[in-house]
């Protein structure tokens, strides 16, 4: 699910432009504003997108295993 949020967060009309400004853009102040912001960004994404992806890994080995959980 946070792997299609990502994707929609990314590809969104102004995620678009703040990327082009970050990257593409032909002033250097824009390119030095902007390029940090969007790394961290996008840093964050792809560490959301692992951790849910470590969660659903643990959760189906758990099953798999057949371990049950005592309340």
């Amino acid at each position: 699910m946070s792997t299609l949020l990502a994707a929609v967060i990314a590809l969104n009309p102004l995620a678009i432009d703040v990327i082009h400004a970050a990257f593409f853009a032909n002033e250097a102040l824009s390119r030095n504003i902007w390029g940090p912001i969007v790394l961290t960004g996008m840093t964050i994404m792809a560490l959301i997108v692992l951790l849910e992806w470590g969660t659903r890994k643990f959760i189906i080995s758990r099953r798999l295993r057949g371990t049950a959980i005592s309340s």
